[in-house]
């Protein structure tokens, strides 16, 4: 499944996987990067509000 995205989301969810995991390499960066993603593609109560990558990073409380 494909997420459709902007050039500023795409920016925001780089800037967002470096900043929470930039100490644990590509790896934990990607990781948190498909964290993200699973949240806009679940179709489940806790995250059915969720259709953008920018709803994903600024939901509340938090993010990823």
């Amino acid at each position: 499944m494909i997420v459709k995205y902007t050039d500023k989301e795409l920016e925001l969810l780089a800037r967002l996987m470096r900043a929470e995991a930039v100490g644990e390499g590509n790896l934990g960066m990607l990781m948190v990067g498909n964290v993200g993603i699973n949240r806009v593609l679940a179709d489940c109560l806790t995250f059915k509000d969720i259709t953008t990558i920018s709803q994903m990073i600024y939901q509340s409380p938090g993010g990823v």
